[in-house]
């Protein structure tokens, strides 16, 4: 992979165009400036970024171009590769675990955590092993290396051809970033973001795009799951219905698009788990060898999920957040995993994994089926 430019610079930088795609515009050290792309001769307006990364490992900022959101030309004039997975049955899944090898901003965890995924999917829910669709940088292919075009094109084999009954899981660990958001649309005037690996040269995968590609595809019966452990994650895929701890001790739902509907899928029911709150950090075990590494949210949601087969997403969400509060001075996150998460976000800023949903349920009787 090479290693690639810091995320953080004091004085000019070198950004991408978000139309082309073109690398190496300079662009001044302030805020609130536009480039001109010779290129595709286009105005590309740069703002820095509200955040960038998952964990320390990148927590610096960042100068990131935040044109209107990319359509998925990209992907669409591309044809799936033929060595991702022939579907067979109703359920299928899609795990990514980027790295950022050789990188300034790299994650030892994400692949456990792509493998940790696969084996839950496999032994507790009965996903076939040959419906599932791995990304990571150890990939011999190089159509299944997380790259942005992989990305696009392998959320497109995920979603395509899905019938009334199918069942579908998008997991996504890596980097998350926030981009000012210029349509409006967002309540905290920011767009979440996924870091493919090859961010820094084409660009991230916005939270429109995301929608686009996996939500808005979805007809009538068909049912996916977004698991993301990320920073930035709890609004990721732009989902109409956030989940919120209420005064009162009680979960209810917040509308995020009172009156939209172009978020929303065709008919069928999207859910997303996510590590943390939009303004948040997510704790990953960099500090670890890669042997031993795993996401903080990962290991609270397996452990959730594995502790009380057929919870609720209510007691699953509680379960999750308890673990990893505890993480920061009891015995759920014991020896050195509880230290280093401990060490790596502050009491006051524990991360708490959030629920997102494309339509209103009880989740304290809903239970949690993949």
């Amino acid at each position: 992979m090479g290693n690639t430019r810091p995320l953080c610079t004091a004085t000019a930088a070198a950004a991408g165009c978000s139309h082309c795609g073109l690398m190496g515009l300079a662009t001044p050290s302030g805020s609130g400036s536009s480039v001109w792309c010779a290129f595709c001769h286009r105005l590309t307006r740069i703002e820095r970024q509200r955040g960038v990364g998952k964990g320390d490992s990148a927590t610096t900022v960042a100068l990131a171009v935040t044109s209107p959101p990319r359509s998925l030309t990209l992907s669409a004039g591309r044809e799936i590769p033929a060595s991702y997975p022939k579907i067979r049955g109703k359920k299928r899944a899609l795990l990514v675990g980027v790295s950022y090898r050789g990188t300034a901003h790299e994650l030892k965890g994400t692949v456990n955590d792509v493998k940790a995924m696969r084996r839950l999917l496999c032994d507790k829910f009965g996903f076939p092993g040959d419906c599932i669709l791995e990304l990571t940088e150890k990939e011999m292919d190089p159509s299944r290396v997380p790259t942005r075009q992989n990305l696009l094109l392998a959320m497109r084999w995920l979603t395509e051809g899905c019938a009334p009954g199918d069942s579908l899981v998008f997991l996504f660990c890596g980097h998350g970033v926030q981009e000012v958001d210029l349509k409006d649309d967002e309540v905290d005037g920011y767009n979440e973001a996924l870091c493919p690996v090859d961010f820094e040269q084409r660009g991230v995968i916005l939270d429109d795009e995301i929608n686009e590609s996996v939500v808005r595809p979805l007809g009538r019966g068909v049912k996916l799951h977004a698991v993301m452990d990320t920073c930035h994650s709890g609004t990721i895929i732009d989902l109409p219905y956030l989940c919120r701890l209420s005064r009162t001790g009680y979960w209810q739902w917040e509308n995020h698009y009172p009156g939209g509907t172009g978020k929303r899928p065709n008919g069928g029911l999207v859910i997303s788990i996510s590590s943390c709150r939009d303004d948040q950090k997510s704790a990953d075990t960099s500090g670890f060898p890669e042997s031993e590494s795993i996401g903080a949210m990962m290991d609270s949601f397996i452990a959730a999920v594995e502790a009380e087969p057929g919870t609720t997403y209510g007691r699953l969400l509680s379960a999750m957040r308890t673990r990893i509060r505890d993480g920061h001075g009891s015995r759920l996150l014991p020896g050195r995993l509880g230290s280093y998460v401990r060490r790596m976000i502050p009491p006051s800023g524990v991360q708490e994994p959030q629920l997102c949903s494309s339509e209103m349920f009880d989740i304290y009787r809903k239970p949690f089926l993949l």
